[in-house]
């Protein structure tokens, strides 16, 4: 059993939705960072970072922060969704750190100033819905001729997909980006994604274009 803590954020959807896909049995714990749970002294053991998400293994007592860590635990863990060795191997972690690196900051900052605090900063307006759309650009090209990013169905997938669920806070028309808009869509309709979306609580139905 793996316990999951958690919110319903892109982050944390990454690792319940690996958690569904990889049939590892897991128990959430919701830690709503509207209320800053997450600075709780009993989460900061878990998660020094105070950031969501983290898990605690129970079969080897080992926890863990940090989303792309997680998912490459627990795919190693199962020998699923990341292939073990070469080439294929390292495609799938290029793409899992093209996410940690590009579209989680980047599109995290086009929720906070275009969604939350849309008119205080013109300037941060811009600057972040530009890199929204060239990121978009990066993936749609990826994905020209190929049905995911690094090979087959993978950590990376997981790892970008809920990001690109947010496409409507980014105000990003899926239909500029055909590519992206026909994989976003093929993995929204897995059932495992559609489960581990809706971790720790269910707030409503995957967005689709």
């Amino acid at each position: 059993m793996i316990d999951l803590y958690t919110w319903t954020t892109p982050n944390g959807r990454k690792v319940s939705i690996a958690l569904e896909e990889l049939g590892l049995p897991y128990k959430s714990h919701a830690i709503d960072i509207s209320k800053d749970e997450q600075f709780a002294p009993d989460f900061l053991k878990i998660s020094p970072n105070n950031r969501i998400p983290a898990i605690v293994d129970n079969d080897n007592g080992m926890s863990l922060f940090e989303s792309g860590a997680i998912l490459i635990y627990l795919a190693d863990k199962t020998g699923k969704l990341l292939p073990k060795q070469g080439e294929d191997r390292y495609r799938v972690i290029e793409w899992l750190m093209w996410q940690m690196g590009g579209p989680g900051p980047m599109l995290g900052q086009v929720h906070h100033f275009v969604k939350y605090n849309k008119g205080k900063s013109a300037y941060a307006e811009e600057r972040y819905s530009k890199e929204a759309q060239r990121l978009y650009g990066v993936l749609d090209r990826r994905l020209e001729g190929r049905d995911f990013v690094a090979g087959d169905y993978s950590i990376a997938d997981i790892a970008i997909w809920p990001w690109i669920s947010r496409f409507e806070w980014q105000e990003v028309d899926l239909a500029k980006f055909p590519n992206v808009k026909r994989w976003y869509t093929t993995i929204a309709n897995r059932p495992a994604v559609q489960r581990g979306y809706k971790q720790p609580k269910d707030v409503g139905e995957i967005p689709m274009p």
